[in-house]
């Protein structure tokens, strides 16, 4: 039995950029650094690391990071062919986060829409979902997830998909990218130079262009793992 991939007109692709919640460990409350320091003892371990050497990866927490870009894809058709959308929230977390919510509770709230993003059920989603909460923002309706049976949770994951069912390793979107013979988005920087970006070189909109780079590779790598035609650059509009 032939299976089908959901509409693409109804699946908002997605990328987030995060970096630690303060530019320096020794900013941050006494608390919040003890804190920091229990929760990450078996990760610093690892390394032999001091809590205030391993702070530079606190962005990967929602308890001690911030988001401080989201980019969003999605497809339109038009009378001139179809187009993808490329759209960031970007700068004060709580106002991205705002306008972000505004986009799904206007465009993306009805039971057949989908959000998609490379390792979002790990990180994207519950990042998105936790951060909201920390400026008690009400959830809109893709990430309201309480009662919810796996199969009725509106989230795709191309690692997850990629996966088929094999849990014992992680691969990138560089190497499903490099896999499926998509130019790699990661020619500028990487995740680990975000922090340093945002806080030493004060330049957001070059994390945002790394962002928006993500998110059209996400959509590519996921109409090649649903074998539907590829997304050719003349398809890809950048909204302001």
């Amino acid at each position: 039995m032939k299976t089908t991939a959901p509409t693409l007109e109804h699946i908002l692709f997605l990328d987030i950029e995060t970096v630690p919640e303060a530019p320096d460990f020794n900013l941050l409350a006494s608390e919040t650094q003890e804190l920091y320091a229990a929760k990450t003892a078996y990760k610093r371990k690892e390394d032999d690391l001091n809590a205030e050497e391993y702070y530079r990866r606190a962005g990967i927490w929602a308890e001690f990071g911030k988001i401080v870009c989201i980019s969003v894809g999605f497809v339109t058709n038009t009378t001139d062919g179809r187009q993808f959308r490329v759209r960031s929230f970007s700068g004060e977390e709580a106002i991205l986060l705002t306008g972000f919510r505004e986009l799904l509770d206007v465009h993306f709230s009805q039971s057949n829409h989908r959000l998609c993003a490379h390792n979002g059920k790990e990180f994207d989603f519950p990042y998105i979902a936790r951060r909201m909460l920390k400026h008690q923002m009400e959830l809109p309706y893709l990430l309201q997830l309480m009662g919810k049976k796996p199969w009725e949770v509106p989230h795709l994951d191309t690692l997850e998909l990629w996966k088929f069912g094999d849990f014992k390793h992680y691969t990138s979107l560089k190497l499903l990218a490099h896999f499926f013979d998509i130019p790699s988005p990661k020619d500028d920087m990487n995740g680990s130079d975000v922090a340093r970006v945002y806080y030493e070189e004060d330049d957001l909109e070059r994390i945002v262009r790394y962002c928006e780079k993500d998110v059209v590779t996400l959509a590519k790598v996921f109409l090649k793992l649903t074998v539907q035609p590829e997304l050719k650059e003349s398809e890809i509009v950048y909204v302001a």
